[in-house]
C-alpha cells in the first residue's frame, strides 16, 4: 500500500497521528512557470535543465521521505517510463488543470485578473499514468467568473469519476483585491469551499484540500468543519526563510491541517531532501522549528553546503501571517 492511502485511511477513521501528516513534493511548476520552474542552478549563471528537474524528482521519490509526488502530464510520462514509482510507496499525482492565474511566465500579468479555466493534460492519457491528479479553482466574487470555474470543475468531476481519476482540490487566494467590503479573506475561502463541495457526493469529493494558510483561525474553522471527510491541507507559496517553511508546516498541522505541499520552498532549498526529513521532524515534535533551522545548517556545513542566508536570518520568521 502507498503511504498516502493508508494515512488517508487513518485520517478518515478518526486516528490521526502526526506520524500521518501527508507531505507532497509539488515539482509541478511547469505548469505555470514555463522555463523557469526547475529554478537556477547552485554555482553557476543559468536555470537547472529538465533533466536536472526530473532528477531532483526522481532523489526527492527515492528518498522516501514524501508521500507523493505532484508533477506535470509530461514528467509523469517519463518518470513512469523509468519505473520510478514502480515500487515505491511514494503516489504520483498529476496537475490536471492549468487555469490562467497559475500561468507565471516572467513579465506576465495575467495573474491579475480573474482566472479562466483551461486544462492542458487530457484525462484518458493522464490516467494511464496515475489515479491522482490535482485540479485547482480561485474564487474572484464575480458571479460570471466563478460560475464558469465551477461549471468546469463539474464538467472535470464527471470526467474524472468515469475514468476512475481520484483528485484533490487547489484553491487560490487571489492575487488581486476582489471588492470583499472589509469582510475577511480566510472565511470568504472557507464559505467558498464549503458551498462549493455540499452538492458532490463522495463518487466524485476530492480526497483532500490544498490551500493557502490564512492563519489559525482561518485554519482552524475549516479544519474542524468535517476532519474525516473534508481533509485540508496547505501550499507553500513563496521560499521565504527555513524557519518560514518548518514554522508554516507546524502551525497549519497544530490548528487541523493534515497535508502540506511545498513547491518553491523544497526545490529552492540548499538540501531538499534534508529539509523535508527535518520538517518531518518538526511537525512530529522530535524538533523545534529553531532546533530543526540549526541542524539543517549544521548538515549544510558538514556537506560544505553555502547557505544562502547567514543562520542569524535563516532562523527568523519573515511570513507575517506565520507572525501573527
Amino acid at each position: 500500500m502507498k503511504s498516502l492511502d493508508a494515512k488517508l485511511a487513518r485520517i478518515k477513521q478518526g486516528k490521526y497521528k502526526p506520524t500521518d501528516f501527508i507531505i507532497a513534493d509539488a515539482k509541478d511548476g511547469d505548469m505555470g512557470f514555463g522555463r523557469a520552474a526547475p529554478g537556477p542552478k547552485r554555482g553557476e549563471d543559468r536555470l537547472k535543465t529538465r533533466a536536472e528537474y526530473l532528477e531532483a524528482m526522481t532523489e526527492m521519490t527515492k528518498s522516501g521521505l514524501v508521500d507523493i509526488m505532484l508533477v506535470s502530464a509530461s514528467s509523469a510520462e517519463t518518470l513512469t517510463k523509468q519505473k520510478l514509482f514502480a515500487r515505491s510507496k511514494v503516489t504520483p499525482a498529476i496537475r490536471l488543470n492549468d487555469t490562467s492565474d497559475i500561468w507565471s511566465q516572467r513579465g506576465g500579468t495575467t495573474k491579475q485578473t480573474a482566472s479562466h479555466p483551461f486544462r492542458s493534460a487530457r484525462l484518458p492519457d493522464a490516467r494511464k499514468l496515475a489515479d491522482l491528479g490535482l485540479y485547482s479553482v480561485t474564487y474572484s466574487n464575480n458571479v460570471n467568473h466563478d460560475l464558469k470555474s465551477l461549471e468546469a470543475y463539474a464538467a472535470f468531476r464527471e470526467e474524472a469519476r468515469k475514468l476512475k481519476m481520484r483528485h484533490f482540490l487547489e484553491v487560490f487566494n487571489p492575487a488581486f483585491d476582489i471588492g470583499l467590503n472589509g469582510a475577511d479573506l480566510g472565511t470568504y475561502i472557507n464559505d467558498s469551499i464549503v458551498r462549493t463541495l455540499a452538492g458532490v457526493t463522495s463518487a466524485e469529493y476530492p480526497a483532500f484540500l490544498k490551500m493557502q494558510y490564512n492563519g489559525p483561525r482561518a485554519m482552524e474553522e475549516l479544519a474542524s468543519y468535517d476532519p474525516k471527510g473534508l481533509i485540508v491541507g496547505i501550499l507553500g507559496g513563496g521560499r521565504g526563510t527555513t524557519r518560514d517553511t518548518f514554522e508554516l508546516a507546524s502551525q497549519a498541522e497544530a490548528h487541523g491541517a493534515r497535508v502540506a505541499l511545498f513547491g518553491r520552498k523544497i526545490n529552492y532549498a540548499e538540501s531538499p531532501v534534508k529539509l523535508v526529513e527535518l520538517m518531518r521532524a518538526v511537525v512530529e515534535h522530535d524538533l523545534t522549528g529553531t532546533e530543526a533551522v540549526k541542524a539543517y545548517h549544521d548538515h549544510m556545513a558538514k556537506n560544505r553546503l553555502k547557505p544562502d542566508r547567514p543562520l542569524g536570518e535563516d532562523i527568523e520568521i519573515t511570513d507575517p501571517v506565520l507572525k501573527g
